[in-house]
């Protein structure tokens, strides 16, 4: 097996712990940086998946499985934007190349996202995963997901004897990710759009490991590892509720304003608090996990809102308890405004 993106922790940890599995004889694991983790058993090949040299490594590993954990929306490190799209976008399209060419390759697992589908004001209230977006994203890692999918889909087609699983994940959150969200709910104040309560799925990182190691074996009778299918945890959130089980306060700004903050946040390296974000929470986004119940035979350990408890008790206290700042958003979005209109977050609940 050859894993790539194994100096990020989730890749770390993925390749800890198929190695426990009986039936894998060996894992690879390859990045363009040596990991700071260990990674057990496994060998480390220092190589960048943009270069054509990942067909040698490939070829060379005679992997039978390949899960491509690299497509990320963080960058590693001090990296910048074009860096993460490169490896994102080119280096999927030279990892795929080297696939195709791999007369060993028999299963092939890639990590995406559910910013796939936008988040756009009439987006449906369910995607499912053959719902097309009302806007494609114009940027972003939104964006590159998208363009890797594309890619995934051509290989599909091109090598129809290799079973391809396309897994796409709500947010990821727990203690030790490291994803856009869980560096927006580590800020003291969270800024929100004014008149926007969005909801919120989230799946838990130890839920990640669990059904990537289950894309990348043989299916168990009566599932199918292959085709795509959306991760996340069971129920909801709305963003208020999760300010309150945090303990942070909110600061709802206009949608300029918070554009504004947000290329601020960005300028002090924060967070990404990138335009795709913005939208994220202003309009949500929720999708269907049927398929990742029926045909993949997957039903997470955690749910919406037990992973989101999970990182709140990693992140520590906030500012306020949580108790204190429920009863002042509860007594503020209970005042009338002038003119006998209701408060923004009336009108979003």
């Amino acid at each position: 097996m050859l894993v790539t993106g194994v100096a990020r922790q989730l890749g770390g940890r993925f390749v800890r712990r198929i190695q426990r599995d009986p039936g894998v004889d060996r894992v690879v694991g390859v990045d363009a940086v040596p990991p700071e983790h260990h990674l057990g058993g496994a060998d480390f090949v220092r190589a960048d998946i943009r270069q054509p040299t990942i067909a040698r490594v490939l070829a060379e590993s005679g992997a039978d499985t390949v899960v491509h954990l690299d497509v990320t929306g963080m960058p590693f490190g001090s990296g910048s934007r074009t860096a993460l799209k490169e490896t994102n976008v080119i280096g999927t399209m030279q990892l795929l190349g080297a696939c195709q060419k791999s007369p060993s390759i028999k299963r092939l697992v890639v990590k995406s996202s559910t910013n796939v589908y936008g988040s756009a004001p009439r987006d449906p209230a369910v995607f499912t995963e053959t719902t097309s977006a009302k806007s494609l994203p114009s940027g972003g890692f939104a964006k590159d997901t998208v363009e890797v999918e594309g890619y995934v889909r051509g290989f599909a087609r091109r090598r129809p004897d290799v079973a391809v699983c396309v897994l796409r994940f709500a947010n990821i959150l727990g203690p030790a990710a490291d994803t856009p969200l869980a560096s927006y709910f580590s800020l003291p104040v969270l800024p929100t759009v004014l008149g926007y309560d969005p909801r919120l799925q989230f799946v838990h990182e130890d839920d990640v490991i669990e059904v990537l190691r289950r894309g990348s074996h043989e299916p168990e009778r009566g599932t199918l590892n292959s085709g795509t299918f959306n991760i996340a945890g069971d129920g909801v959130l709305l963003l208020s509720q999760c300010a309150r089980r945090l303990g942070r306060p909110t600061v709802p700004l206009l949608l300029p304003a918070v554009t504004w903050v947000g290329s601020l946040v960005r300028t002090l390296g924060m967070t990404d608090f990138s335009p795709e974000q913005i939208r994220l929470l202003t309009h949500g986004r929720v999708v269907a996990t049927d398929q990742m119940r029926e045909t993949l035979g997957f039903t997470p350990k955690y749910s919406t809102a037990e992973t989101f408890a999970d990182f709140v008790r990693s992140r520590g206290p906030g500012l306020l308890p949580p108790e204190v700042l429920a009863g002042a958003v509860d007594r503020i979005a209970a005042l009338p405004l002038p003119g006998g209109g209701h408060s923004p977050t009336q009108s979003a609940n």
